[in-house]
């Protein structure tokens, strides 16, 4: 071990440190920059002078190539800024050329610029004064997505390539789906420092996954928010063919048989073609696109027609046999009227049963509301008033000349002492019996005793005033029937006086 230092050594090596830190703090810079290709960058940097014995000369930046510096710019207060690398570009210039803010200004970046900077000033009597700066460079990545044409098969392929390219730093891609398939992910950095990163969604292509699709999900540090790409898959399939429009009812000169070439496939079938196996087509057929015409129907045309499809994958045909008959055929036509009779019939049906239902649920709200109505009391209606009926009529005045016809003789059943079945009741002896308002009273009755069980009877048997009004004398053919009476008493009822 050396000899302890003296304490006069340990302060000034102390002092030196402590000069050493302020003089670095001279030049104020900052210690990282980022910039974007393409656009400007500045690089601060100031001289702090803190004493008028300082004196500054020149500023000068240098920038490191491998293992030297380049000088970049230069200010001389005599012969101004100077520029070795970018002589008359512009590309890099102080932004206020001083002894005192040597800014330097570096625009529009490219990936070359970036690097480690030096800021210099020349002073006396320190000497050089400098400070470091790094400028990094940060690219924003072009990005695109694309669907790749492949075949419909059985083994996994790319169906699909998402690109983002000439990015720094290096992006993130993912997929987004709901197929089931995977991705790979490759990155290539190119000569001037940026990367592109390709990713490739791989899966089984079938014709059902045709026209699906997916998104590319890129993330990315210059990016404001993720970017997301939709892809419309493109799977390759030959055409599918299918002959529409025979209803099994060609017959002898029926017009206008039409039958139909239905194709799909990925691309769009780009050429459809007809034949017929019995030889060229009749006159009496006609093309129109992907429809066969037949516009009379004749023998020529029981044959089977043949559609020919072709797109970029393959060539598909489609057969169809023709029967042409002597007569219409009525089967169908049948077949069909009964369908549609059943089906008439059941919604004739449905409609009877559904308003018997409503019928019955009236009738039983009916019901209900009379028996409530029973429960609370009266109806709260008011019924019409009577209306009178036709044979009614209105009751004629008495003339003059009715009041001097002679009432009629009233009626008394015989007595007890009257030989009830074997007299005969006279008209003189109904004229000699007493009146209704003739009888004793109840008082009088009682004065002069019971009475005979013939004299009661005799008085509930009188007629009562109201019908001697209506009583008349005694007509010819009247007079004729009591005489005709010989054998037995004439008796009337009690009842047709009611």
């Amino acid at each position: 071990m050396g000899a302890p230092r003296s304490p006069f050594a340990l302060g000034t090596s102390l002092l030196c440190c402590l000069l050493a830190v302020v003089l670095a703090q001279r030049v104020k810079v900052q210690d990282e920059v980022t910039g974007y290709v393409g656009q400007e960058v500045t690089l601060p940097c100031n001289f702090i002078n803190t004493s008028p014995d300082i004196k500054v000369s020149q500023v000068t930046w240098l920038k490191e190539t491998g293992t030297r510096k380049q000088s970049v710019a230069v200010y001389h207060p005599d012969h101004g800024p100077s520029y070795p690398t970018e002589k008359g570009t512009g590309h890099i210039r102080f932004r206020a050329p001083s002894l005192q803010d040597a800014a330097l200004v570096i625009g529009p970046l490219r990936m070359s610029d970036e690097g480690i900077y030096t800021c210099e000033f020349a002073t006396y009597p320190l000497g050089n004064e400098d400070g470091v700066t790094r400028l990094t460079i940060l690219a924003k990545p072009k990005n695109y997505a694309e669907a790749l044409e492949v075949k419909a098969g059985n083994a996994e392929v790319a169906v699909a390539a998402c690109i983002s390219a000439n990015g720094k730093p290096a992006a993130q891609v993912t997929w987004q789906s709901g197929l089931n398939g995977n991705f790979t992910t490759s990155e290539v950095t190119n000569a001037n420092g940026t990367v592109t990163v390709t990713s490739r969604y791989v899966m089984v292509p079938t014709k059902e996954v045709n026209n699906q699709r997916i998104f590319c999900h890129i993330e990315q540090k210059t990016l404001a928010q993720p970017v997301s790409i939709p892809v419309t898959l493109s799977i390759l399939y030959p055409p599918e063919v299918a002959i529409l429009g025979y209803d099994d009812n060609w017959y002898l000169s029926r017009e206008e048989a039409v039958l139909t070439c239905s194709a799909t496939g990925n691309p769009p079938p780009t050429n459809i073609s007809w034949t017929m196996s019995s030889g060229p087509l009749p006159r009496t057929v006609a093309i129109q696109g992907d429809k066969l015409v037949v516009r009379n129907v004749d023998a020529s045309v029981n044959t089977t027609f043949t559609c020919h499809v072709i797109n970029k994958v393959g060539r598909v045909s489609a057969e169809q046999t023709v029967f042409v008959r002597e007569k219409p055929n009525t089967e169908g036509a049948g077949t069909t009227g009964g369908i549609i009779g059943g089906l008439i019939a059941a919604i004739v049906a449905l409609a009877v049963v559904a308003t018997g239902i409503l019928i019955c649920r009236q009738q039983q709200r009916n019901r209900m509301e009379r028996e409530q109505e029973d429960l609370e009391g009266p109806p709260a209606y008011k019924p019409p008033p009577p209306v009178p009926m036709a044979e009614e009529r209105e009751p004629v005045p008495n003339t003059p000349e009715a009041d001097s016809i002679p009432l009629k003789t009233p009626y008394f059943e015989p007595s007890a002492t009257d030989d009830l079945f074997g007299g005969v009741i006279t008209m003189s002896r109904m004229e000699d019996a007493p009146r209704y308002h003739e009888l004793p009273t109840m008082e009088e009755r009682e004065a002069t005793g019971p009475a005979a069980p013939s004299l009661e009877d005799s008085y509930l048997d009188q007629v009562n005033p109201i019908y001697d009004a209506l009583a008349f004398a005694a007509t010819d053919e009247e007079a004729d029937v009591a005489a005709l009476a010989t054998d037995k008493a004439f008796i009337m009822s009690r009842a047709m006086y009611v």
